[in-house]
């Protein structure tokens, strides 16, 4: 039987550390599905789904782990299968933020989108600096899945009271629903 694992992954940014997994998976006969992989701050972080045998799980669980000695930390969780129930029907959307940093733009849009559902299937923020003054600015951009109940409408007022508030600037581009 086969079962699906999740890796989690951190370590310094150098080369090869993709490469350490992929070998460890390979040589286990386990097969990569999908991974997010992104650079920031020094660090290297991702998220792997890997799939394999389940009498080669632990072997797979072990090597991972050796990988320590390289400064390379990979978390396993195993995905427990579920019985998959209808979900409700909802919208794609995209947002982005931007604006002058500061404390708490993170947490009050992603407030906003809990109250009403709303899940953020990818988030994105960097800070960069204004061209002549330097001064700090924040930018948010993310994927998000809306319930088709909610009204869209209303989430916008919502959002915009939130720009007001912080000072910033959010837009919200809705796709078909799904």
């Amino acid at each position: 039987m086969l079962t699906n694992l999740i890796l989690t992954v951190i370590s310094p940014d150098k080369p090869g550390v993709v490469e350490a997994i992929a070998k460890c998976v390979s040589e286990k006969d386990g097969n990569w599905l999908e991974s997010r992989f992104a650079h920031l701050a020094g660090k290297f972080a991702g998220v792997v789904k890997v799939q394999i045998a389940d009498d080669k799980q632990a072997d797979l669980t072990a090597a991972l782990n050796a990988l320590a000695t390289k400064g390379i930390r990979v978390e396993t969780e195993t995905l427990v299968d579920t019985v998959k129930t209808e979900k409700a029907p909802t919208q794609s959307a995209s947002f982005h933020a931007v604006g002058p940093d500061r404390q708490g733009i993170v947490r009050e849009i992603s407030q906003a989108f809990v109250e009403y559902n709303i899940n953020i299937e990818e988030i994105s923020t960097q800070l960069s600096s204004m061209p002549y003054s330097g001064e700090p600015i924040f930018e948010a951009e993310g994927e998000i899945t809306v319930p088709t109940g909610v009204d869209l409408n209303v989430l916008h007022e919502k959002l915009a009271r939130i720009a007001d508030q912080l000072g910033i600037d959010i837009s919200l581009e809705t796709d078909a629903i799904v």
